[in-house]
C-alpha cells in the first residue's frame, strides 16, 4: 500500500468539499480549486475525511494512488492557506521592483525585463533583491517561480543571478595565476 496514498485527508471547518463523479472541488476563504481523480483510484468522503483506495497493484496504479491523495491535499491546503515561494537576487546592480501588478527586473542585460503574473498569482517585493510569489495553486506558484529563476539562473563562479531562498549553489574555482 502507498504510504502517502493511504493517509486520510482531514478537511478543515473553513473548507467546503464537493464530490461529483471523479471530480473533487474545494472551496475556501482564498478561492476555489478542483482536481480530477483517475478511473483506477476510488475515494470515500464522509465525516470531513477523504480516504483513497486503488483497484490493483500495478505499478502505474500504485503511483496514481499517492499522486491523487497529494493533489487533493494540495487543493485543500491551497484554498485554506495558499502557497508561497521566495526568490533572492544576487549581483551588483541586479534588482527588482513592483510596477503595476508585474515585476520590472534589472539583471545585467542591456534592457530591463517586465514580467506579468498569470491569473491567480500575486507578487510581493519586500526589498529590491527579494521576491515573494503567492497563490492558491501549488503547481502554478512553482512554475512561475521557475520562470522567474530562468531569467538569470545563478552562475557557479560568483553566484550572481536569481535563486530560490535557501538554495545552495555549488561554486567552482576560478582560474589560477601561474608561478
Amino acid at each position: 500500500m502507498s504510504r502517502i496514498g493511504k493517509m486520510p485527508i482531514q478537511i478543515p471547518d473553513k473548507v467546503e468539499v464537493n464530490c461529483v463523479g471523479k471530480n473533487i472541488k474545494a472551496k475556501g476563504p482564498l478561492g476555489e480549486l478542483s482536481v480530477q481523480i483517475p478511473e483506477s483510484i476510488d475515494f470515500d468522503y464522509k465525516d470531513n475525511i477523504i480516504t483513497f483506495s486503488r483497484h490493483s497493484d500495478e505499478k502505474k496504479v500504485r503511483a496514481l494512488h499517492g499522486l491523487s491523495r497529494a493533489l487533493t491535499n494540495n487543493i485543500v491546503q491551497g484554498v485554506l492557506n495558499g502557497f508561497a515561494k521566495t526568490l533572492k537576487i544576487e549581483g551588483v546592480g541586479y534588482k527588482v521592483e513592483l510596477k503595476g501588478n508585474g515585476l520590472l527586473f534589472s539583471l545585467g542585460y542591456s534592457h530591463q525585463i517586465y514580467f506579468l503574473p498569470p491569473e491567480g498569482i500575486q507578487f510581493e517585493v519586500p526589498s529590491q533583491n527579494t521576491i515573494n510569489v503567492k497563490g492558491i495553486d501549488k503547481q502554478q506558484v512553482g512554475a512561475v517561480a521557475a520562470k522567474i529563476r530562468m531569467l538569470r539562473p545563478p552562475e557557479p563562479y560568483k553566484g550572481k543571478g536569481v535563486r530560490y531562498d535557501g538554495e545552495h549553489i555549488v561554486r567552482k574555482e576560478g582560474k589560477k595565476a601561474s608561478k
